[in-house]
């Protein structure tokens, strides 16, 4: 099967911080435009500053606005599993492709009560789920031992890998090899090729909300066989993630970056990232290295 490049859409908000459904409507064309699909209400997307209904709004706008034409992913995690089941509910009632699941935050969790955790969701709706983790925010981790007795669930089917290790994404792509029906997306952007290449369905980048093409293009290029295009393409891609991500924390610049490029998506909500001059100039000055200003 093709693979897929997920962008992890940001929301857009106007000038008093509230959402801006028209503005996140754009940024859904513009992602359908590149070819990529959408996985809303994640990381990139302030999902923790987002009420329960606005994710319900959000994700119901950005559901319409794609219309099928690309597979739309939406995270229902909170930090107790109660409300992630609400919010599950309501995304399968929706219709979404898929129901991301961002492990429970401030909560410190066992293993046996995220793989409870999970099951619970999964048990709750038809929509497949796939499992997020991202420990450096979360400071809840799914160990691989989990992850395998979780893809024996039959309506877990995969894992967003945002850990940043190299190692733990083997292990996970191990299971994915493994344990028929479970795809394993990568979430860093620097290892989008090498996780193609090892066996992965795809990738969520949040990179991807500035650069939408070159994600596209390294996906593309994987899967026609052009080595030389998708190495090209993952350099690029790379590069720029490692000068934007040098200035501060990688959501709220992505954020910033766009803002720099399209004011429309409006700022982060804060605290996220207070708007400051200077960093203002410094993306700027990056954007035009890259061509994207």
């Amino acid at each position: 099967m093709p693979s897929t490049a997920f962008v992890a859409l940001v929301s857009c908000f106007d000038e008093d911080e509230r959402l801006n459904l028209d503005a996140t409507r754009a940024q859904v064309r513009r992602q359908v435009a590149a070819g990529n699909g959408i996985m809303a209400a994640g990381t990139n997307g302030d999902f923790t500053a987002l009420t329960f209904d606005e994710r319900v709004a959000l994700v119901e706008a950005v559901v319409d606005e794609a219309n099928g034409a690309v597979p739309v992913m939406a995270n229902a995690g909170t930090a107790a599993t109660y409300e992630t089941t609400l919010l599950a509910r309501e995304f399968d009632r929706i219709g979404v492709t898929g129901i991301a699941v961002i492990t429970p935050y401030f909560i410190a969790c066992t293993q046996d009560g995220l793989h409870r955790h999970f099951s619970t969701v999964a048990d709750a709706v038809e929509t497949p789920v796939y499992l997020y983790d991202i420990p450096a925010r979360t400071q809840n981790h799914i160990e691989p031992e989990t992850a395998r007795a979780l893809a024996a669930h039959g309506n877990i089917h995969g894992i967003k890998d945002s850990g940043g290790s190299q190692d733990t994404l083997s292990a996970y792509l191990e299971i994915g090899r493994e344990a028929e029906g479970f795809d394993v997306y990568s979430g860093p952007d620097h290892l989008v090729l090498w996780s193609l290449r090892n066996g992965a369905a795809g990738c969520i980048s949040g990179l991807g909300n500035a650069m939408p093409e070159t994600l596209a293009d390294i996906v593309r290029a994987f899967d026609a066989g052009d080595d030389a295009a998708a190495e090209a393409a993952q350099d690029r891609y790379a590069s720029f993630r490692t000068d934007l991500y040098a200035l501060g924390y990688p959501p709220a610049l992505v954020k910033r970056a766009l803002w720099c490029m399209d004011p429309s998506v409006g700022a982060s909500r804060q605290p996220a990232l207070l708007p400051d001059p200077a960093q203002d100039d410094a993306i700027r000055e990056i954007l035009r290295r890259y061509e994207l200003l």
